[in-house]
């Protein structure tokens, strides 16, 4: 049997979760950072969920999307009420997951051609 790496070229995806580092397609990223379809936006100031803030939010607003999946690290931890309703204001949905469950689902809503940011909370 043969097997042959396919590697989809249209969009950005999660190839591997750590504790400390998140592979993008071939790149490992150690620090907090936002994702999108089409860019990865390094450096996000957020070390943990009690850091998001409006503008840490700021970034993620630019970019449109219509749900964002924000990974708080190796497990779930949930942000005030505050965060929720901030996007559900700016008509965002918003699903909180840990680093793990965040990328398997960005990699399947982006798969499926749908608006979708992911955010990582690495220490």
């Amino acid at each position: 049997m043969q097997l042959s790496l396919n590697r989809p070229g249209e969009y950005l995806f999660v190839r591997k979760v750590g504790a400390e580092a998140i592979t993008v397609v071939d790149r490992d990223l150690a620090g907090s950072f936002i994702l999108a379809p089409d860019q990865a936006i390094e450096g996000w100031p957020v070390r943990a969920v009690s850091d998001i803030n409006e503008s840490a939010i700021a970034p993620i607003v630019e970019l449109k999307p219509a749900v964002l999946i924000l990974g708080t690290g190796p497990r779930i931890v949930f942000p005030t009420q505050w965060l929720f309703a901030e996007f559900l204001r700016r008509g965002i949905g918003i699903e909180v997951m840990d680093n793990a469950a965040a990328a398997r689902t960005f990699n399947v809503l982006v798969g499926e051609s749908r608006r979708v940011v992911a955010a990582f909370i690495l220490p």
